[in-house]
C-alpha cells in the first residue's frame, strides 16, 4: 500500500479565508489569519507513481459505488500511465465499481488495444471519451465519468452551475459545457467534441442529457472534482426547486438566489479548488473506504 498523505500545519499567517465587503469604495480586504498548507506526495519512481494512482483509482470506485454513482456497465475513471504517457488505463466493461481491485484495470493504447493489465474488455464509449481527452490535454492525467443521479438531472438543463456557495466556487471559470448531444459515444468525432468543449484550461464539463466528467492532474483530483460536482448539482436542483413559481419558497416566502460575486469566488477558487486541495479532499473519503474494506481493493 502507498503512503496515502502527508499533512503539514504551518504558523498562522495573513492568509485570507474570505473577503469582506467594501466600505466607502476601499477595495475588500482578506480577513483571518489561517495558513493551510497541501501537498500531494508523488513518489519519486515512474513506476511506484504507477502504483499509487492505480491503487487510488480502485479505491475511487469503491467511493463512487458507495455515494452511489455506479449504474450497471456504465461509468468509467481513466489514468495516464506514469511510465508510458501515451498509453492509459481504464475500468473492464460490465464489472460492478464496487468490487473493482487494481488487478481488475486494463492497460491500453491510443487504438484501444489492450497491452497490459486484466484481460478483460473496455467500455467503447468509455475508450473514445477518454483517449480524446487524454490527447487533447496533456496536464489530464485522470478523469472520470459516471452517470450520477443529480449530475444527470441536472445536465438536461444545458446550463452551468451558479456560484451560490463556498462549495461552488470550486468550478468558478473551471466549468465547461458541452449541449451536443450525440447519443451513446460510438464515433471518435464524438470523442473530440467533447475534448475540445472542455477546452484548453477546464477540468470539468457537463454533457448536456448525459452527466458531468470531470479531470486532474491525479486520480484523486478529478474524483474529488466528481464529487464536489455532483453535489453542487445537487444543491443547485435544491435551490431551483425551493425558488420555482408555485413552490412553498418561492411563491410563499419571497425566496431569491443570492449570488457569490466574481471577486469573491476567484479568491475562494483559489483556496479551495487548487490541485492540493482537491487531493486533500479527497484523502479522508480515501482512508474511510480503506478501512471499511480493509484495503481489498488494493489486490
Amino acid at each position: 500500500m502507498s503512503t496515502t498523505t502527508t499533512t503539514t500545519v504551518a504558523q498562522p499567517s495573513h492568509v485570507s479565508s474570505g473577503g469582506d465587503a467594501a466600505i466607502n469604495g476601499a477595495p475588500k480586504k482578506p480577513r483571518g489569519d489561517t495558513k493551510r498548507l497541501h501537498h500531494i506526495p508523488r513518489p519519486e519512481s515512474l513506476e511506484a507513481q504507477r502504483k499509487w494512482q492505480l491503487e487510488q483509482m480502485a479505491g475511487a470506485f469503491r467511493i463512487f459505488a458507495k455515494l452511489g454513482f455506479a449504474d450497471g456497465g456504465s461509468g468509467h475513471i481513466s489514468l495516464r500511465d506514469p511510465v508510458d504517457p501515451n498509453t492509459f488505463w481504464i475500468n473492464p466493461y460490465g464489472v460492478h465499481f464496487g468490487v473493482l481491485t487494481v488487478s481488475d484495470m486494463v492497460h491500453i493504447d491510443r487504438q484501444g488495444n489492450r497491452i497490459g493489465g486484466a484481460d478483460a474488455p473496455v467500455n467503447k464509449a468509455g475508450f473514445i471519451i477518454h483517449a480524446a481527452i487524454h490527447e487533447a490535454r496533456p496536464d489530464i492525467n485522470a478523469a472520470c465519468h459516471t452517470h450520477s443521479p443529480y449530475g444527470r438531472a441536472w445536465s438536461t438543463f444545458g446550463r452551468p452551475i451558479d456560484m451560490l456557495n463556498q462549495d461552488s466556487c470550486m468550478f468558478y471559470d473551471d466549468l465547461a459545457m458541452y449541449a451536443n448531444f450525440g447519443g451513446v459515444v460510438f464515433a471518435p468525432e464524438e470523442g473530440r467534441n467533447i475534448a475540445e468543449a472542455l477546452g484548453p484550461t477546464k477540468k470539468n464539463i457537463i454533457l448536456q442529457n448525459h452527466g458531468l466528467l470531470t479531470c486532474g492532474g491525479t486520480i484523486a483530483e478529478a474524483a474529488a472534482f466528481f464529487i464536489a460536482l455532483e453535489r453542487a448539482c445537487q444543491t443547485q436542483l435544491l435551490v431551483e426547486a425551493a425558488i420555482a413559481p408555485g413552490s412553498v419558497g418561492g411563491a410563499v416566502s419571497g425566496l431569491k438566489k443570492t449570488y457569490v460575486d466574481d471577486e469573491e469566488a476567484v479568491y475562494t477558487k483559489e483556496g479551495t479548488g487548487t490541485p492540493q486541495v482537491m487531493y486533500m479532499q479527497f484523502v479522508p473519503e480515501y482512508q474511510m473506504i480503506l478501512k471499511e474494506t480493509k484495503g481489498d481493493f488494493l489486490l
